[in-house]
């Protein structure tokens, strides 16, 4: 066993290296999919309570949720999640015109934290106010949740393998002492990814980095469904920890040996119950396939680090020409399994064929599949070599290869638990950015106040136009007109009529923006029969994303 530690240790240290060189995931499951008041409208009066709506349940982070006021005041109380309703009460005080900014940072109900902003006007649009709400996840907590996913992985995989063989399969003169130890070590893997996603859920809602926080974050991670399934588990694993060596040792019995199992198969539910699985649109069967998954990948890839780390050197050939049959029909039942569990899982998680090639979850899955491929050819061969009664060199070489390959598809597991599943595609392509323009232009006959939103690719950019006299009197004019031109390109303007509502100084419109680039935004307003001016600006619009 000496000498197997380590090697177990580097493959560990090659899978998190792995981790680390994986493209970002993107920490956000639920979309935004609108507000009351309507993003980027103008209304008469402040509104009494804003809501805020999401494509699935949400959590709000205290603290994280707030309304400004144009003059930067944080008006908002608490905020109450009801499904996938936040509402967030507005105190009664007077509230100046202009531009509010709905702030707030939730956790979807796959425990991911969804952040972002939103602005309405009361009156006329001003200036933008600013929030000092921090919507970004910290580069510590980015590599540190997919690691913490990964040492889970790890530890049901470590335990499994050497539990199952030591139960059933152990020959009686080999000893035991280093697979129970490697059991140890797993359950303690485990251990330390449960409490590593506890310490790391609050940073994940607040943007703060992995060392910034506090007791009281703590014990509202605790308290909430993330937390207390966490903590079930942790429960979980010390029940295992007293119960699984009398099994191990073969003096536990029959009873304790079926109560461990059923014990682990609830440990291994918190899994899908605090991931994609539960956020799904089905999540019984999600969550149940999940167990499956989960239960076949750690029986299979458990067995193989165990024949490779223990039983392939050493055993005598007679009694591996017995144990090598047994374990073949296992593998094979395994991967039967894991693939029908995975295969459920895709088809509710991808959502449709095209997903699979136009998101980043589609495309990871799609390379899991290929490292799998990979895992199952060298299986084959080692089936070959299982009917052949030949466990030398060759079998020895061939499993090497299947631990090596399933230890890159636990890493990449570990990330694809942390990307948008692409069944959120629609809900994220038609989700509420909270980008637009709002300015203020002036010249010798009036002052104007517009507001754009949203700005991006497209017909259905609105267009909201307030009109003063210089001295900030309204001022209604006889007729408004609204014109975009891609600049650089040497295209004409495109013209677009304003339509006056009531009261008579505002104005509603439309216009598009055909390709990402800078526009020259003008407004040509005539106050009287005599009296015209044009007022410009410039409006940069993104490519879509």
């Amino acid at each position: 066993m000496t000498g197997k530690l380590p090697r177990l240790f580097l493959l560990l240290l090659v899978a998190l290296g792995a981790l680390l060189a994986a493209p970002d995931p993107a920490l956000a499951h639920a979309a935004t999919v609108g507000s009351t008041p309507a993003p980027g409208s103008v209304v008469g009066a402040s509104p009494t309570e804003i809501t805020v709506m999401f494509s699935e349940s949400i959590t709000p982070v205290s603290g994280r949720v707030q309304v400004i006021a144009p003059d930067g005041e944080r008006i908002s109380g608490l905020a109450v999640a009801r499904g996938a309703v936040l509402h967030i009460p507005v105190r009664a005080a007077k509230r100046p015109l202009g531009t509010y900014l709905i702030s707030f940072r939730v956790i979807s109900a796959d425990s991911h934290p969804v952040g972002g902003a939103i602005t309405f006007s009361v009156g006329a649009p001003s200036a933008r106010p600013e929030a000092a709400t921090t919507t970004g996840t910290h580069p510590s907590v980015r590599i540190a949740v997919p690691t913490f996913k990964f040492l889970g992985y790890a530890g049901i995989t470590l335990a499994a393998g050497p539990a199952m063989f030591l139960a059933l399969l152990w020959p009686r003169r080999r000893s035991r002492t280093g697979a129970i130890r490697l059991a140890r070590i797993g359950l303690g893997l485990t251990a330390v990814a449960t409490l590593g996603a506890l310490g790391t859920q609050a940073q994940q809602g607040s943007g703060a980095a992995l060392w910034q926080v506090s007791a009281v974050e703590l014990g509202e991670v605790a308290r909430s469904q993330f937390g207390l399934t966490l903590l079930a588990r942790l429960g979980v694993l010390i029940l295992l920890a007293v119960l699984l060596p009398g099994v191990l040792r073969t003096t536990g019995g029959r009873w304790r040996g079926i109560s461990v199992v059923f014990i682990a198969f609830a440990g291994l539910a918190t899994w899908p119950l605090t991931g994609h699985a539960i956020a799904a649109p089905l999540p019984a069967v999600t969550v149940t396939v999940g167990v499956v998954h989960l239960a076949a990948m750690a029986i299979w890839l458990g067995g193989l680090v165990t024949l490779a780390g223990f039983l392939l050197r050493g055993t005598d050939r007679r009694v591996l020409g017995v144990i090598l049959p047994v374990w073949s029909r296992w593998a094979a039942l395994s991967v039967i399994w894991l693939a029908m569990a995975g295969t459920v899982q895709a088809v509710v998680q991808v959502g449709t064929p095209a997903a699979l090639v136009q998101t980043g979850y589609g495309r990871l899955l799609l390379a899991k599949l290929s490292v799998l491929v990979l895992v199952l050819a060298a299986a084959a061969g080692a089936r070959r070599f299982v009917r052949t009664s030949n466990a030398g060199n060759g079998l020895r070489r061939t499993v090497g290869i299947e631990v090596l390959a399933t230890v890159v598809i636990l890493a990449m597991s570990a990330v694809l638990v942390q990307v948008d599943p692409g069944r959120t595609a629609g809900a994220k392509d038609g989700a509420v950015t909270g980008v637009g323009v709002s300015e203020t232009l002036t010249c010798p006959l009036y002052t104007l106040q517009f507001n754009i939103y949203p700005v991006e690719l497209g017909e259905y950019n609105t267009v909201h136009a307030f009109l003063y006299t210089p001295e900030g009197k309204p001022l209604p004019p006889a007729e408004w007109e609204v014109s975009t031109q891609l600049v650089g390109q040497g295209l004409e303007a495109v013209k677009e009529p304003l339509l006056g509502l009531n009261p008579p100084h505002h104005a509603l419109g439309s216009i598009a923006f055909p390709l990402p680039g800078t526009y020259e935004v003008a407004f040509t307003i005539r106050v009287d029969d005599l009296n015209r001016a044009t007022v410009k600006t410039t409006v940069t619009v993104p490519p879509t994303s």
